[in-house]
């Protein structure tokens, strides 16, 4: 495992501290825990909003209103 430092601020740490003794589990295990949901319900938003916009371009091939729209951010 890499060791990171972060700053919390102190309401956050106590609050942490008491959790972390309150569930009998490091400190250190509630932040990765906190990271791991934190990255998996992000990860689940970008799947669910491919999942929710796959299909909806329905002009046939995109590439040429893409490039169109690219020509436009040079000018």
């Amino acid at each position: 495992m890499t060791r990171t430092v972060i700053s919390l601020d102190a309401d956050i740490k106590k609050w942490i501290d008491a959790k972390a003794a309150q569930d009998g589990v490091p400190m250190t295990e509630l932040v990765r825990r906190a990271l791991q949901q934190y990255r998996e319900r992000e990860e689940q938003a970008v799947e669910r909003l491919l999942s929710e916009t796959s299909g909806i371009w329905t002009a046939g091939d995109g590439l040429p209103y893409q490039q169109n729209l690219r020509e436009e951010w040079g000018q």
